[in-house]
């Protein structure tokens, strides 16, 4: 027997689907201790599907270039399309490569620029609302802010007023994922549950006020140059006219959540590691006073304040928002000595890898200097990979840097935060979240 027709090491194989609800339990925790335990490709008898995870960066490398050909995306997302439809993170082929270069030019830098006095403007508003003392829900202040500035900045709509309701919809849709990815879960979405029905209510939310904005938009016709008006005026390849108010409901549904979402996260944790992390807020907070003298951040500034991108990098390296990513393979493919069989499952999980001690010697402990020029080039490249990797990578990556970055600085440069609970767990279901939020009071710098 040659070892291309070997499997891969795993965990044994467990009746009653063990080893499945071991994985849906702990997630995260279940994948890094296989990946410790049995190396760079695992299998993880996960019936009824074959489950490989795959922990090498060249190996990542391989699913992500050379072998994505090869390869749809996996179940999750495919699920997804329940409330995300055929937008950029579940469309495959041909739709997906031509509503990229769609949207491409809206993630352009000049036009990143541009967002950029938006970003500050929201955050500084932000800021002036908070008082000293207040006790604060991070994790939902984060998301509302982010969904204010998204909704600013690629649709051109306010959203502030409704931040709280979209919010409550959008956890909703976060908790009903967990039972989307099931087996047999098209099945159960057929009987009303009450999770299936607050689902479903929470998406027809969602239709009302993103179908609203695009009404909207057609009935006034006014290009205002951004994303949404480059979506409306353009034109499809077949000549039929442009994109239907589906098509559009379905990329401004997927920009719109994982727009916000990533990014409200990784500042979620952020606050929550500096708060953990005093004498790393103090340097961060010389960083800020030194650049900035009191003014407000502008997008020239992103490139001066190295240090707060560190602490968002490793934050990222930490509690990365999205914490897997899976591929479904059309044929048979070679991944270093083994042979993954057509129809298998390949996850590769950011939160393993970026938690290897082979390139983060203490992978627990927060440390921001991981991330200077020097140590960045000294690892491979899919060591670490929050934004996903080769023609699939996130469109918005560095929308997503450059708004974490002027969000940090703002608020930062007046307010710090210390953890009402030291224990937050994190939850991770489409994205790593806080389970039960991030409790914090507000304390003004002095």
């Amino acid at each position: 027997m040659t070892m291309l027709n070997k499997v891969p090491p795993g965990p044994p194989s467990r009746p009653f689907l063990a080893n499945f609800w071991d994985f849906r339990n702990d997630p995260t925790g279940y994948l890094l201790r296989v990946a410790r335990e049995y190396g760079d490709v695992c299998s993880l008898n996960t019936p009824p599907e074959q489950v490989f995870l795959v922990n090498h960066p060249e190996l990542i490398k391989e699913v992500f270039t050379t072998l994505n050909q090869y390869m749809i995306k996996g179940r999750a997302l495919q699920r997804a399309k329940a409330f995300l439809g055929e937008g950029l993170l579940t469309s495959e082929g041909e739709l997906h490569r031509r509503q990229r270069r769609l949207a491409q030019p809206a993630f352009h830098r000049q036009r990143i620029a541009t967002y950029a006095d938006t970003m500050v403007e929201l955050a500084f508003r932000y800021r002036q609302r908070l008082v000293d003392g207040q006790q604060v829900d991070m994790a939902q202040e984060m998301t509302s802010l982010t969904m204010s500035i998204v909704a600013k900045t690629l649709f051109d709509a306010d959203v502030e007023d409704e931040s709280g309701q979209i919010g409550r919809a959008l956890t909703e849709l976060v908790r009903a994922f967990n039972l989307m990815i099931l087996p047999f879960a098209d099945l159960v979405q057929k009987i009303p549950l009450p999770g299936v029905n607050r689902f479903r209510r929470a998406c027809g939310l969602l239709d009302e006020i993103i179908y609203g904005i695009i009404s909207e938009r057609r009935a006034k016709g006014v290009d205002r140059g951004d994303l949404l008006s480059m979506l409306i005026i353009a034109q499809d390849e077949e000549g039929s006219g442009g994109m239907t108010d589906q098509q559009l409901r379905d990329e401004v549904m997927t920009l719109f959540l994982a727009g916000h979402e990533t990014t409200a996260n990784a500042l979620t944790w952020t606050w929550y590691l500096l708060a953990k992390h005093p004498e790393i807020e103090r340097k961060l907070h010389e960083e800020i006073d030194s650049v900035l003298s009191g003014r407000r951040p502008s997008f020239d500034d992103v490139k001066r304040l190295k240090y707060a991108e560190m602490v968002l990098a490793e934050s990222m390296r930490l509690y990365p928002p999205a914490w897997a990513v899976g591929r479904r393979t059309l044929v048979d493919v070679t991944l270093g000595d083994y042979l993954i069989p057509a129809g298998s499952l390949i996850i590769v999980s950011q939160y393993v890898m970026h938690r290897d001690a082979r390139y983060y010697p203490e992978p627990e402990k927060f440390d921001p200097e991981r991330f200077t020029a020097q140590a960045q080039a000294a690892r491979p490249k899919y060591a670490y990979f929050p934004f996903g990797g080769g023609v699939r990578q996130c469109i918005g990556e560095s929308f997503a840097w450059t708004e974490g970055v002027l969000l940090l600085a703002t608020i930062a440069s007046r307010w710090r935060f210390e953890l009402v609970d030291e224990h937050v767990e994190p939850e991770a279901v489409v994205t790593l979240r806080p389970k039960n939020g991030c409790r914090m009071l507000v304390r003004e710098r002095g």
